[in-house]
């Protein structure tokens, strides 16, 4: 209803329709449809229940007026006026109960306004004029041209490197420290934990969404969407395991989109997997964070989607990230890492085993719940870095590589270009 505008304008559809369960409000609304330059054949006779029936089979108005005089459970009935309203209509609500909390519901649920019976012109026609103004107010789209947004993907390059955990950090320090609205999106169908590290259900949102993009929109989003605190937003799933999720990508990609209209951050947990089915999603993300270990598994499959990256999404900028750092400890040491990988680790992430737990058993995000330890510190400063890079590609409108800065292979002695090759 009130929800972020599409793009495009709303071709095929009408100005303006009424359903009024009185004659005495058609009466009113007649007339003053036709003072109004508005069609006063729109204006029929049945309340909510007859315009969800009409509108199921039918393009929604502009602006869109129902009695909810005959609902019993008004809140309910509006959901179900949702599911058949397209995005930016305009819903002037119309009843008999004088409740402020009513009211207030009904506003937050996406109603332009909410008018007593019974109806004076002067009422109906101060509420029109408003909802018109609404209809013909610039788009939030082209407000919001000039505000910034920032998609960040975080991408394991194996399994258990810790993206997940960098994923909900990242999302919860953007909202929380950086006060901005965030939204994270947990692409893990089967087995994501995005909801799960902040102790929360993940509900149905996600795989509903797969199920049926055609209903993606801000109000879907409104409501599909999970709160974790007054910024940050999360779309989850825990989907069957007993089948496959089949789906053509086209619902992430609208999700995005989306996205883009109601956060200013968007943080996706994306599975590396993602990569090859869905490579657009990369493709779009201003920033890709890269997640690996120091090990030959994790050597290999870094230089790998480096590769990707840099023929597929040069525009994207990379981060890469060690994680769970052992310096005695690890296979490869990082200097050896760094000459196989042909670039820089721009961040390195100490292993913390007991912060790690720490953070499970208080059902807290790794970075929330180790405010003094290390491994947060660098997470923090990963976030910093994340938030300048994007910013920076906002302003300029480029979105340069990384990898573009230094030429890591004129500067490495061939005898060790050999030896890290040889390793991997």
């Amino acid at each position: 209803m009130n929800a972020p505008w599409k793009t495009g304008g709303p071709g095929g559809r009408d100005q303006f329709a009424a359903y009024m369960c009185d004659d005495a409000s058609l009466d009113v609304l007649r007339p003053l449809a036709i003072e109004m330059g508005l069609q006063p054949e729109k204006c029929y006779k049945g309340g909510l229940r007859n315009a969800v029936q009409s509108l199921s089979v039918a393009a929604s108005p502009n602006i869109l007026l129902v009695d909810l005089s005959e609902s019993g459970d008004p809140l309910s009935d509006i959901n179900a006026l949702a599911e058949v309203c397209e995005p930016g209509t305009v819903v002037i609500a119309v009843g008999q109960v004088n409740d402020v909390r009513l009211y207030r519901d009904l506003v937050a649920s996406g109603i332009h306004d909410y008018l007593l019976k019974p109806l004076s012109v002067a009422q109906v026609r101060e509420a029109l004029a408003q909802a018109q103004a609404t209809f013909a107010a610039p788009r939030v789209a082209d407000v919001a041209g000039g505000k910034s947004h920032i998609s960040t993907a975080v991408i394991g390059t194996r399994g258990g490197v810790g993206a997940s955990t960098l994923a909900t950090s990242l999302a919860w320090l953007f909202s929380a420290d950086y006060k901005l609205p965030t939204a994270l999106l947990d692409l893990d169908i089967h087995f994501g934990t995005g909801a799960l590290c902040l102790d929360l259900e993940p509900g149905r949102g996600l795989t509903d969404a797969i199920e049926n993009p055609s209903r993606i929109d801000g109000l879907f989003i409104e409501r599909a969407m999970i709160r974790a605190n007054d910024n940050l937003a999360i779309l989850s799933a825990e989907a069957p395991i007993n089948g496959p999720l089949l789906t053509d990508g086209s619902a992430f990609m609208q999700l995005a989109e989306e996205f883009r209209q109601s956060f200013e951050m968007t943080v996706i947990d994306m599975p590396r997997n993602m990569l090859i089915n869905f490579p657009q999603l990369a493709v779009e993300a201003n920033v890709a964070v890269l997640v690996t270990e120091m090990t030959l598994a994790s050597a290999r499959d870094t230089i790998r989607m480096l590769s990707w990256f840099k023929g597929n999404a040069p525009r994207t900028q990379v981060i890469v990230v060690a994680n769970k750092v052992q310096t005695a400890l690890a296979e490869i040491s990082k200097a050896d890492f760094e000459a196989s990988i042909e670039t820089k680790i721009d961040l390195l992430i100490p292993y913390d085993l007991k912060a790690a737990s720490m953070a499970a058993k208080l059902g807290q995000t790794f970075v929330d719940a180790n405010r003094t330890a290390k491994s947060g510190a660098v997470i923090r400063e990963l976030a910093g870095m994340i938030a300048e890079a994007g910013g920076a590609n906002q302003v300029t409108g480029a979105k340069p590589s990384l990898l573009g800065k230094i030429d890591f292979k004129a500067m490495m002695p061939k005898a060790r270009k050999k030896k890290a090759q040889a390793a991997v």
